[in-house]
């Protein structure tokens, strides 16, 4: 159940779904590829293994690619990217940014730096990426507890603006 309209129920959990298909599909596909080509080929136990070792490695890069999310709960967010995850509170994030052209959701935090979110990305799923945008601004507009003062410079998108810019 929701507070009020726009707003996911928590715990939620935002992630490229297309992609991380695409990306684990990929990833069986070329493992069991090559698996199978070394089975086939006449090569000795040294060749062999390194054949497997490629696909594995190859497999365990794509499988990394599918890796980011972004978990919004009651406390606040985790951000899963490649390598790192972050948690954050609630009242670290002051914006949510997604503008046309940007790989993937930016988040500006309290400390006066940004945090890229590669779990909301607009890569095959353009409306998708948009609208967990759109729910992530929503909780962070609604949890938060830094009031946003709307004459600070910074350009309003908390509910239109760059996502709506973006063919939305």
């Amino acid at each position: 159940m929701t507070d009020s309209p726009g707003i996911p129920a928590l715990p939620v959990t935002f992630r490229p779904a297309r992609t991380r298909a695409v990306l684990l599909t990929a990833g069986l596909a070329v493992f069991a590829a090559l698996t199978v080509v070394s089975l086939m080929l006449q090569l000795g136990g040294g060749e062999r293994a390194s054949f497997i070792f490629t696909a594995a490695l190859f497999s365990g890069v794509l499988v990394l690619l599918s890796r980011p999310r972004v978990t919004a709960d009651e406390d606040g967010v985790t951000v899963v990217n490649l390598t790192t995850k972050r948690r954050l509170e609630w009242a670290q994030v002051l914006a949510v940014h997604l503008r046309p052209g940007d790989p993937w959701v930016s988040l500006d935090l309290a400390d006066g730096t940004s945090l890229p979110a590669m779990g909301i990305q607009p890569g095959i799923a353009k409306r998708q990426a948009l609208a967990d945008a759109r729910a992530l601004r929503a909780l962070v507009d609604h949890k938060g507890t830094t009031p946003r003062d709307p004459s600070d410079g910074a350009p309003d998108d908390a509910g239109h603006g760059a996502a709506d810019d973006a063919g939305q």
